[in-house]
């Protein structure tokens, strides 16, 4: 491998650069205003090549400096990023599961003590985003998400189906809740990105929502965490406010529902076979999928 500068050189010769002087990198890396100087001097003596101008107000970078800064820069980046991955990789007995924040908080978390009994030498880690998580390098074990089913590079098994439902809190409005589908559309509605009303609309025969309550947002936990305080009603997957409903927290008022456009699926890096606790937990979930579309087995 050809030469590469020592680390603590390229880290200080980063910091200047970026922040324009060696008193604002020494504070940002936590050493001397020498310290870094010296770090500097090192790095333009091993490569033979001058980096900054000395003048009276400072460091400039020459041409050559500015250029080498910006390929330093995105190493440094790989470099931390690289690290995070080696930090982050699932241990033997770990077990990672990589999902959105809404269906870990309502459906997974409510459940996953039965799992816990049923495999106690597992530690459970939940990487939750909104974003689709890459885990085809073996970031996570498995990962739950929603859509066609069609990820390159990733195993994949389908779980259920789900469907949009109209829900409010028992107190919005005073507790007089609308009855129609009309008195529903003239409410003040949280909006979801992810659930639109036209599919509901065109079911119950009404006009698309004109009267929102200037709410919206890309996270259901936003959504439901509104609605429960009573600021408007909201069409949400049942897979979400199945408990709330049960409990009481949250009422249904309608009996139209639409299918839900995407459905759960679970992912897995592709591999020649599953490891054990990968097939352990798809074993548990598709038994729980079964125990949640038919409730009455409890």
């Amino acid at each position: 491998m050809d030469m590469i500068p020592p680390l603590a050189a390229l880290r200080c010769f980063e910091s200047v650069a970026r922040l324009g002087a060696v008193t604002l990198a020494a504070r940002e890396l936590h050493v001397t205003h020498s310290a870094v100087s010296q770090q500097i001097r090192i790095l333009e003596e091993t490569m033979g090549v001058a980096l900054f101008v000395r003048e009276a107000r400072g460091l400039r970078l020459t041409e050559e400096g500015r250029l080498y800064a910006l390929e330093v820069r995105a190493a440094l980046r790989n470099i931390a990023q690289a690290t995070r991955i080696a930090q982050t990789r699932p241990q033997p007995s770990e077990l990672v599961i990589a999902t959105l924040p809404s269906f870990a908080l309502h459906w997974l978390i409510p459940r996953l003590s039965r799992f816990r009994e049923r495999h106690p030498y597992y530690g459970i880690r939940l990487q939750t985003s909104l974003e689709v998580q890459e885990i085809r390098h073996g970031l996570a074990d498995i990962g739950v998400r929603m859509g066609q089913g069609d990820w390159p590079g990733l195993g994949h098994q389908r779980l259920m189906s789900d469907e949009l439902v109209v829900v409010a809190s028992p107190s919005f409005n005073d507790g007089d809740l609308p009855a129609t589908p009309e008195a529903i559309v003239m409410c003040p509605i949280v909006l979801s990105h992810d659930a639109p009303w036209t599919d509901w609309c065109h079911a119950a025969q009404v006009n698309e929502p004109s009267n929102p309550c200037g709410l919206a947002a890309i996270d259901s936990n936003i959504v439901l965490g509104a609605v429960a305080r009573g600021d408007g009603i909201a069409l949400e997957r049942r897979s979400l406010i199945d408990d709330k409903l049960a409990t009481g927290e949250l009422v249904q008022l309608s009996p139209i529902t639409v299918p839900y456009p995407y459905a759960y699926w679970l992912v897995w890096p592709q591999r020649d076979s599953l490891t054990v606790k990968q097939t352990h937990f798809i074993e548990w979930m598709t038994e729980e999928v079964e125990r949640y579309a038919s409730p009455q087995s409890d």
